[in-house]
């Protein structure tokens, strides 16, 4: 970090300690032919993707003082590419779930979708409709744990069905956590999330609303996942569909949720745009 002001999203040394040794270990078998690894501090790469993702600016307006945008995009676009940030949350995932007392692996998680709205470059051929709730965008859908730990993301066209982001979902789950065995859903995932949930050895279970009030009521069970998707949206980035293709949306939110993890690990906490 040098000697520059450091800013609310930086990782601290603590929570480096976290992520710092994963990617050391990956830059060490990356030495190219000549033998160069590269001279950008990964810590600094990762301050930038934090910063970008919690503020929401472009690429273009990174600060001067964090590593440019052309390299802060490589390591973004190759970490994705190559599962690096995959790895990086399911180890901090676990982690965080032995802190609280939990075994490394869930046994049971919630499904959810949220539509959000497309920035206007972002190409129609990956953006659709969300008829029910009349928003022209993307759909993003979460399976999370009883802590609220993500374990699974997939990124569509708004106009794709609940039933099939859940079908989806269930097999990003079955392949990131076998130890599930049970799914919460609302009523938008229908019977064949179920039959595919049972084929997978899930138990899918539908949880409906107990009231006919208007406005957000939690419902058990379901409530940490929604829960979830409300902390996501302290990340700017998130807040709106900015990415031009839903692969990158999936590491975005990846690169929240870790950030979220860091901070649980450690006891820290990034100051929400409301602080003055």
């Amino acid at each position: 970090m040098g000697d520059r002001k450091p800013y609310p999203s930086d990782v601290t040394d603590e929570q480096w300690a976290l992520i710092g040794p994963f990617l050391d270990a990956w830059k060490a078998k990356r030495v190219s032919v000549s033998g160069h690894q590269g001279d950008y501090d990964l810590r600094e790469i990762v301050n930038a993707i934090l910063y970008q993702n919690r503020t929401g600016c472009q690429w273009a307006y990174l600060p001067h003082d964090l590593p440019q945008k052309s390299a802060t995009y490589y390591y973004f676009a190759l970490w994705r590419d190559d599962g690096t940030d995959q790895a990086i949350h399911e180890l901090l995932r676990c982690q965080a779930r032995e802190k609280a007392g939990r075994r490394e692996d869930p046994t049971a998680v919630a499904l959810d979708t949220q539509s959000l709205r497309a920035a206007n470059h972002v190409p129609a051929a990956t953006t659709g409709k969300d008829a029910a709730k009349r928003v022209p965008g993307r759909k993003r859908g979460l399976a999370v744990d009883a802590l609220g730990l993500i374990i699974a993301v997939v990124v569509t066209a708004a106009s794709i069905t609940d039933n099939a982001i859940g079908i989806k979902l269930l097999d990003e789950v079955a392949e990131h956590a076998p130890t599930v065995t049970r799914a919460w859903v609302d009523a938008g995932f229908k019977q064949d999330v179920a039959v595919h949930g049972a084929v997978l050895g899930i138990d899918v279970e539908i949880v409906k609303r107990s009231d006919t009030g208007q406005g957000f009521v939690p419902v058990r069970k379901r409530w940490i996942v929604e829960q979830v998707n409300g902390t996501l949206m302290l990340h700017r980035r998130l807040a709106r569909e900015y990415e031009s293709r839903p692969e990158s949306s999936v590491s975005r939110t990846l690169w929240a949720s870790m950030a979220n993890m860091v901070r649980r690990l450690t006891g820290t906490n990034t100051p929400s745009w409301r602080h003055r």
